[in-house]
């Protein structure tokens, strides 16, 4: 059963930056799209960033463009984001999703399974 375990979240001010990890188990992770979901309480569940199962293709929302990278490392098992001019709104509970057929999720009915989500706080 695949397992998505995320790391790296906590606070930081305004302006900087923070790496999030997902770490995959389970599977066969080549087999798989991953992506970033977040959530902040009283609010649905938002579409963060994705990556393809090779790396080549990559999708952001377009609040986090320019700012937010994606990257996998295959033989780590693991999917990184990196996110920099970090704001207030970026604060939510970031959450690492396993694409259900193979391609980047980037809408919840995409996701096959889901991390236990951590939190990131950006104070200002």
């Amino acid at each position: 059963q695949v397992q998505l375990v995320e790391s790296g979240g906590g606070l930081v001010q305004a302006g900087g930056s923070l790496r999030l990890s997902c770490a995959f188990s389970g599977g066969t992770f080549i087999r798989y799209g991953v992506g970033w979901f977040r959530q902040v309480p009283g609010k649905d569940r938002e579409f963060v960033a994705s990556i393809s199962r090779t790396g080549d293709y990559t999708s952001f929302a377009d609040s986090v463009k320019g700012r937010f990278t994606i990257s996998r490392d295959n033989a780590k098992n693991t999917v990184y984001l990196q996110m920099g001019s970090l704001k207030p709104d970026d604060t939510a509970v970031y959450y690492c999703a396993r694409g259900r057929f193979g391609g980047a999720p980037t809408r919840e009915v995409d996701v096959g399974s889901w991390g236990q989500g951590t939190q990131v706080t950006v104070s200002s």
